[in-house]
């Protein structure tokens, strides 16, 4: 996603959400988000909650760069591009897309990166433990995790996007 600070400079946001409980794995945020940040990002969602199997995302530059697709192929992960046009295919993440859109970046004015990004904290931690999501019977990512009794991993898709819209203030 895109948007822009109060001084008019751009900045871009990279989410990555677990499609099996629809928990916001990670939202870098910077002025620019090539393949090799993009890379950094997953590899320490990797480290922390496993690979998963497959990961479906658009056709950003970042993603089909040959970078990222030799990262993925050294780690086993297959890759699964939306068809241009068609971000629907991408459904889950382009939900949580336009609620974060609606509670953070519509919601506020900012002034520099780092308010973004301590704001942006602040909403993944209410949003994966707090917020409870129909989808999951009414049970927030977190505690659909521990019912399952299992941390998401292997048998999971992650969905990504770094989509370009900018947003009027």
């Amino acid at each position: 996603m895109q948007d822009t600070l109060l001084n008019g400079r751009k900045f871009r946001t990279f989410n990555a959400i677990d499609d099996f409980n629809r928990e916001v794995l990670a939202i870098e945020i910077d002025t620019s988000l090539p393949a090799a940040r993009v890379i950094r990002t997953l590899t320490q969602v990797v480290e922390l909650r496993g690979k998963p199997n497959k990961i479906r995302m658009d056709n950003g530059p970042e993603f089909i760069s040959s970078k990222f697709e030799l990262w993925c192929k050294e780690n086993g992960i297959e890759l699964q591009y939306t068809q241009p046009g068609k971000p629907m295919q991408n459904g889950r993440v382009e939900r949580f897309n336009g609620t974060y859109r609606r509670d953070i970046l519509d919601a506020y004015l900012f002034e520099d990166l780092w308010q973004v990004k301590a704001l942006t904290e602040e909403y993944i931690e209410e949003y994966n433990n707090q917020r409870p999501h129909q989808a999951l019977n009414n049970m927030t990512p977190r505690e659909y995790l521990l019912k399952c009794g299992q941390l998401a991993g292997p048998q999971t898709t992650l969905n990504l996007t770094t989509v370009q819209q900018v947003n009027n203030k």
